[in-house]
């Protein structure tokens, strides 16, 4: 085994090699998630006021892109015609029309409105995933797959705390 010298202290390379794969881990997991607090959106408040807004469940969702229990959300049982629109800012995001019962736990679509989300790269959880955000104001919704139905073929799938649901 070779030992490399730093500072007259004995350093071995595998010790070494190892505190670099860590460090990258690190930058990876950082550089994974990009934070929508920079970037500016045409609804924005502070951590406190979104807080107040939500409430603390739907604040860890929306704003710190946490998830609910799978199978816990009252609008997997929605079915009447209307639009699900974000809970934090009210923008219209999926037809009741694109809902379908994905098996997951969570309200399921085969597509979004147009120019109603936005998309960002998520390597949390050691996999590639594309999570989804509400256009207007940044809001975690949850994640799109490419294993839907037709006709686009996409699941979105999406924590129902990050919606509320308005009737035709």
């Amino acid at each position: 085994m070779e030992t490399i010298m730093l500072s007259a202290t004995p350093f071995d390379r595998r010790a070494a090699l190892g505190l670099g794969g860590i460090g990258l881990l690190g930058a990876m997991t950082l550089a994974a998630r990009p934070s929508t607090a920079a970037a500016r959106y045409e609804v924005s408040f502070t951590p406190a006021q979104w807080r107040a807004r939500l409430g603390d469940e739907r604040f860890r969702i929306l704003r710190e892109a946490s998830t609910e229990y799978p199978f816990t959300s009252p609008l997997l049982k929605e079915h009447r015609k209307g639009t699900f629109v974000c809970a934090g800012c009210a923008l219209p995001l999926f037809s009741s029309t694109t809902k379908f019962d994905s098996g997951t736990g969570w309200p399921s679509f085969y597509a979004a409105l147009p120019n109603a989300v936005l998309y960002d790269r998520d390597l949390s959880l050691g996999m590639l995933r594309t999570e989804e955000h509400c256009r207007r104001c940044g809001g975690h919704l949850g994640h799109v797959f490419d294993d839907g139905p037709r006709p686009t073929g996409k699941r979105h799938c999406i924590n129902g705390l990050s919606l509320r649901f308005r009737p035709a």
